[in-house]
C-alpha cells in the first residue's frame, strides 16, 4: 500500500509543480500592476484648478451609462493613476472640458473604450497563460510521457531485438578471435549443454586493440550470430552532472536485461566509467565511481544475472580499475590487433564489394603495400580512391587512384600549388636520394617501393619504404642499428654532397635518437648491460609518459647520454661511408628526382642496375592463375606415377 501510495504521489508531481508556476507567475505579474487612486468629481475640479493635474483620459459612456476619467498628478510616483467615475449628463462631462482648457489641460478621449477592456485582459491573463503552458511543456519532458515520474535514472542503452543485421560473415579476418567469441554464442543458442557439463560461461569479455581494429564490429556480429536481444551503450553515457544518476542508469539497465534474458550487452569505450579509483590529482570522481561500484556489483555480486553476458571494449585497459578485470566480471580478455597481410586482402575484398574497380587493381598487392593499416584505415583508403576517381571522372578505381589514396592518408593531399624553389628542390632531392640508397644497400633495409619531392603536409618530400618481410614482434639489434643508419642517411647526404645541412631532418634525428634510447634503455643492447633502465607509464589521468618511471642515478643517466650518441655517431659514421661509396648512384637518383619528382619501385630499379654494380632480385610479375598452374605443374613433378597394378591395389 505504501508503494503505491508513493507512486501516485509521484504522478501528480507534475501537476503540483504547474499550479506552483502559475500561482506564482499570477503573483509575479500583480507585483508589478499599477496603483489606482480613487476620486470623486469635486477632488478633480480642485486639483485641476490648482493645475496639479498632468494627464486626463475621458472614456465615453459604456454600457454603465457613466463617464470615466483617469489620468496622473504631478506628485504621483511611477505606476500611480487615479480614476473618477461621473454618473451625470454631459453637461457635466463639458464643464470638466471648460476647466481644463482654461488651465491649458489637454484632455484624451478614448473613442473605442472596448479596446482598452480586451488591452487589459491582454495584459494581465495572457502572460499568465504563456507561463502556464511553457511550465506544463517542461515538465511534459521531464517526465517519463507525462505520466511518470523523471527519467533522469533510465538506462540510455538502445535494445536490438533480433540482434543487428551483422555477421561473422561481414567481419575479415580476426579468425582466432572470432574463436574466442564462438562459445558465447553457443552458449546463449544451446546453454544445457555448458551447465550439463558444470561449466560456467565467462560473464564478461573485454575487446581490447588499438583504434579501427573492429572491436565494435566484432561486437555486433556475435549479437547476428546469436540472434538474442542486443543491449548497446557507451561508457559515456553513464555520467551525468548529478551524482548517482550513473549508478541509477546501471540498475536500470540489467533490470532490463534481466527481462529478456538471454541477452548481451555491449558497453563501447568502457575506460570512460571504468577507470582506477583512487587515483588523479585532487581525488576522484564521485559519480563515475559510484557508477564503477554499481557496475562491478551488477556483474558479479549478491544478485545473479544468469543468461547475461558483457561485452566491452576499450583501447586503453592499462587505465582499468583491476576489480573491473577480476574472474567472475570480465574474465576473459581478446586482443583485437592490426590485420595481417592476408587478413588485410580479405578486409579489402569486403569493402571493395560495392566499389568498381580496374582489371589492374589487385587487392593482394595493396594489403602488401599497407602494412601496420587497421581495417578502418583500409576502409577510408579505397573510399579516398573512389572520391578521386569521381572527381578524376573515370568509369572505375585505378592503381593511379589506389595510389593518391595512400599517399594522402599517410601524409595528406600533395601541394601542388606550392611553389619550390630550385635550391630546395635539390636539397630535398639529395635527402630522399641519401634514404633510397641507404635502403638499397643495407641487407636487412626496407624495400623502396617510392621517392617524391612534391610537398604533401608538414614534408617537402618522402621516400615510402616497406619491410620486404612484415614482422611485429622481434627486431635484432642489428636490424635497428639499420634502421638508424637509413634514418640518418638524409642529413648525411645533404652533409656530403652539399656541404650544408637543413631543418629537414629534425623528424628523421627524433625517430632516430628514440630507437637508440630505446636500445639503450629498454631493450639492453648496449654497453650498460641487459638491464631495463626505464619503462614507459602511462598515468591514468597525467597522459603519456609525463610520470616515466627511471630506475637509475644521475650518474647512470650520464652513462646512458653517452651509450646513446655513441650509437647515433657510429650510424651516422657508417651512413656517410655507404653514401661515399654509391656516391654515383646517389648523383643519378638526386638528378632524375628533380626532373620527374616522383620515382616508382620498377624506375628506381632500372636507375640501380644501370648506375651500380647492386643486383636487385625482382619479383616475377605473373598473375594468380600463372602461380596457381606452376603449383600445380610442379606437384605433378613430385609425385611419381602409379602403375596400374598400385592403384588397383590402393583400391
Amino acid at each position: 500500500m505504501n508503494i503505491k501510495k508513493t507512486k501516485k504521489g509521484m504522478n501528480l508531481m507534475p501537476y503540483v509543480i504547474l499550479t506552483i508556476v502559475v500561482l506564482g507567475s499570477y503573483l509575479f505579474l500583480n507585483s508589478f500592476s499599477t496603483k489606482v487612486n480613487k476620486m470623486d468629481y469635486n477632488e478633480l475640479t480642485k486639483e485641476i484648478g490648482n493645475n496639479n493635474v498632468k494627464e486626463l483620459t475621458v472614456t465615453p459612456k459604456n454600457a454603465a451609462g457613466v463617464y470615466i476619467l483617469t489620468g496622473k498628478l504631478n506628485n504621483y510616483g511611477k505606476g500611480e493613476t487615479f480614476t473618477v467615475t461621473i454618473p451625470y449628463t454631459d453637461t457635466v462631462i463639458s464643464s470638466v472640458y471648460e476647466l481644463a482648457e482654461s488651465n491649458n489641460l489637454k484632455v484624451q478621449t478614448n473613442t473605442n473604450p472596448e479596446n482598452s477592456a480586451w488591452l487589459n485582459i491582454v495584459i494581465n491573463i495572457v502572460p499568465i497563460i504563456i507561463f502556464g503552458v511553457l511550465a506544463y511543456v517542461m515538465i511534459a519532458k521531464l517526465s517519463n510521457n507525462g505520466k511518470g515520474t523523471f527519467d533522469f535514472s533510465k538506462s540510455r542503452a538502445k535494445l536490438s531485438e533480433d540482434g543487428g543485421t551483422k555477421t561473422f560473415k561481414d567481419v575479415a579476418g580476426l579468425k582466432e578471435e572470432k574463436e574466442e567469441v564462438q562459445e558465447l554464442i553457443d552458449f546463449l543458442k544451446n546453454p544445457k549443454k555448458f551447465t550439463k557439463m558444470g561449466a560456467r560461461i565467462p560473464k564478461g569479455v573485454l575487446l581490447v586493440g588499438p583504434p579501427g581494429t573492429g572491436k565494435t564490429l566484432l561486437a555486433k556480429a556475435v549479437a547476428g550470430e546469436a540472434k538474442v536481444p542486443f543491449f548497446y551503450i557507451s561508457g559515456s553515457d553513464f555520467v551525468e552532472l548529478f551524482v548517482g544518476v550513473g549508478a541509477s542508469r546501471v540498475r536500470d539497465m540489467f533490470k532490463q536485461a534481466k527481462q529478456t534474458a538471454p541477452c548481451l550487452i555491449f558497453i563501447d569505450e568502457i575506460d570512460a566509467v571504468g577507470r582506477e579509483r583512487g587515483t588523479g590529482l585532487g581525488g576522484g570522481h564521485d559519480e563515475r565511481e559510484q557508477t564503477l561500484n554499481q557496475l562491478l556489483s551488477e556483474m558479479d555480486g549478491f544478485s545473479e544475472n544468469e543468461g547475461i553476458i558483457i561485452i566491452a571494449a576499450t583501447n586503453r585497459p592499462d587505465v582499468l580499475d583491476p576489480a573491473l578485470l577480476r574472474p567472475g566480471r570480465f574474465d576473459r580478455q581478446v586482443t583485437v590487433g592490426r590485420p595481417d597481410v592476408k587478413e588485410r586482402e580479405e578486409i579489402l575484398k569486403v569493402h571493395a564489394k560495392n566499389k568498381i574497380l580496374a582489371p589492374s587493381v589487385k587487392l593482394k598487392h595493396i594489403a602488401e603495400r599497407t602494412p601496420g593499416y587497421s581495417g578502418a584505415d583500409l576502409e577510408n583508403l579505397l573510399n579516398e580512391a573512389a572520391l578521386l576517381a569521381v572527381r578524376r571522372n573515370k568509369d572505375a578505381i585505378t592503381m593511379d587512384e589506389i595510389d593518391e589514396a595512400s599517399d594522402r592518408v599517410l601524409m595528406g593531399p600533395a601541394k601542388t600549388s606550392r611553389k619550390v624553389t630550385e635550391y630546395e628542390k635539390k636539397i630535398v632531392s639529395y635527402h630522399e636520394a641519401g634514404h633510397a640508397v641507404s635502403g638499397i644497400v643495407l641487407p636487412n633495409g626496407e624495400e623502396v617501393h617510392k621517392i617524391t619531392i612534391i610537398p604533401r603536409g608538414m614534408a617537402g618530400g618522402y621516400t615510402q619504404m616497406l619491410p620486404k618481410e612484415e614482422r611485429t614482434l622481434v627486431y635484432t639489434k642489428k636490424e635497428l642499428e639499420e634502421q638508424i643508419i637509413t634514418l640518418l642517411s638524409g642529413r648525411v647526404s645533404e652533409e656530403v654532397f652539399l656541404n650544408e645541412i637543413s631543418t629537414g631532418a629534425s623528424d628523421d634525428l627524433k625517430r632516430a635518437t628514440k630507437i637508440a634510447r630505446s636500445m639503450v634503455t629498454e631493450y639492453g643492447m648496449s654497453s650498460l648491460g641487459a638491464v631495463q633502465l626505464e619503462h614507459r607509464s602511462e598515468s591514468v589521468f597525467l597522459g603519456r609518459d609525463y610520470n616515466q618511471t627511471k630506475n637509475f642515478s644521475d650518474q647512470v643517466a650520464l652513462e646512458i647520454d653517452k651509450e646513446v650518441r655513441k650509437i647515433i655517431d657510429e650510424c651516422y659514421a657508417q651512413a656517410k661511408e655507404i653514401l661515399k661509396k654509391h656516391k654515383n648512384l646517389v648523383e643519378v637518383l638526386a638528378k632524375v628526382l628533380a626532373e620527374k619528382e616522383t620515382l616508382t619501385k620498377e624506375e628506381i630499379e632500372d636507375i640501380v642496375e644501370a648506375n651500380s654494380n647492386i643486383k636487385i632480385k625482382k619479383e616475377e610479375k605473373i598473375s594468380d592463375e600463372d602461380k596457381e598452374i606452376k603449383e600445380v605443374e610442379e606437384n605433378k613433378e613430385e609425385t611419381p606415377k602409379k602403375t596400374k597394378k598400385q592403384t588397383k591395389t590402393e583400391e
